[in-house]
């Protein structure tokens, strides 16, 4: 408690201090051991990446998600090598056999095991997925940010390419392109990455827009750091939170882009497996022997909900505005 001095009218004195006529018994001085015992820390400072990765463990689907993928990416990698079976070994009395203990799956019409060649079509999938995810990424960030950053005539001339090739659809370009290129991995991805970067690239150069003015790029230039080294080492880092989400979501379509030219016959050729050629191989025996069809299928429905998830865990971890 404090007591202050009051004058005739009721007033604080000026001249006085209220601190002069403290009690004695009103503070005491702490021991080195107290000193210890009462200092704590409501909450541990953590990083951005620290904090988004505990939200990110908040989301149940998220989790679900990630924990399917890596275990289907194990299974992938692993299985065949682990497995009697090969991925085109045929065995032509040993066709159309469903489900057992000696063939999970069941095995095709040539006799090939099913299980094998879902978990071989994985990695042609995934592979694939993954691949065109990460140069799209780059192109992405290289052609927006450059578009972002220096604006002006530089912006409207990439700007109004990328809204040319918006106009054309992407099934043109890819078709085109595996008529000329031939059915193998290295088309498709071509085929995949030649406008799937364009959604990355906008959300790469709206987020340059808007951070190219904040005081740590305009510190930057003032000691004389160059154009690209503000971009690459000062923008981009700061925006990888939207880019990392945008190709997330880049990874399931690029598979179910791979799964739809596979399955019109235009993809992956046989006898190499993945799972949009084994739901074309599947059709002739849909309604006999339904289960060839389904696994695969569930493959690419497990794995679309799985990456999406992840997309949106993402989405939700990384965004500050969204903080807790």
């Amino acid at each position: 408690m404090i007591s202050i001095r009051l004058d005739d009218n009721g007033k604080p004195r000026k001249h006085d201090d209220p601190y002069t006529d403290l009690p004695d018994d009103m503070f005491e001085k702490l021991d080195e051991e107290g000193k210890g015992s009462n200092e704590t820390i409501a909450r541990p400072s953590v990083s951005y990446w620290q904090d988004a990765w505990r939200r990110f463990r908040k989301d149940r689907l998220a989790m679900i998600g990630l924990c399917f993928l890596i275990v289907m990416t194990t299974f992938a990698i692993f299985g065949p090598m682990l497995s009697p079976y090969t991925y085109d070994g045929q065995n032509l009395s040993n066709g159309n056999q469903p489900p057992s203990s000696e063939h999970w799956f069941g095995t095709d019409k040539f006799g090939r095991d099913i299980f094998v060649r879902t978990l071989y079509g994985a990695r042609i999938s995934l592979l694939i997925g993954f691949v065109a995810a990460a140069i799209n990424m780059v192109i992405g960030i290289i052609y927006g940010g450059i578009s972002g950053y220096f604006g002006g005539r530089v912006d409207m001339v990439l700007m109004r390419i990328v809204d040319i090739l918006i106009g054309i659809p992407d099934l043109l370009w890819i078709i085109l392109v595996m008529m000329f290129l031939g059915n193998s991995i290295q088309s498709i991805l071509i085929a995949l990455c030649l406008t799937s970067w364009i959604g990355t690239a906008r959300i790469v150069r709206s987020q340059v827009v808007s951070l190219k003015h904040q005081e740590y790029a305009l510190a930057a230039r003032s000691i004389g750091s160059s154009n690209l080294r503000i971009l690459f080492k000062h923008l981009i880092p700061n925006s990888i939170g939207p880019i990392i989400v945008t190709v997330t979501f880049l990874v399931p379509s690029a598979i179910f882009s791979e799964a739809f030219l596979s399955f019109l016959g235009i993809g992956i050729q046989v006898p190499i497996a993945s799972w949009g050629t084994m739901v074309n191989d599947a059709i002739p025996t849909l309604l006999t022997q339904p289960y060839q069809m389904l696994f695969p299928a569930l493959m690419i429905s497990f794995t679309m909900f799985a990456l999406n998830f992840i997309g949106d865990g993402l989405r939700d971890a990384l965004d500050p505005r969204l903080k807790k």
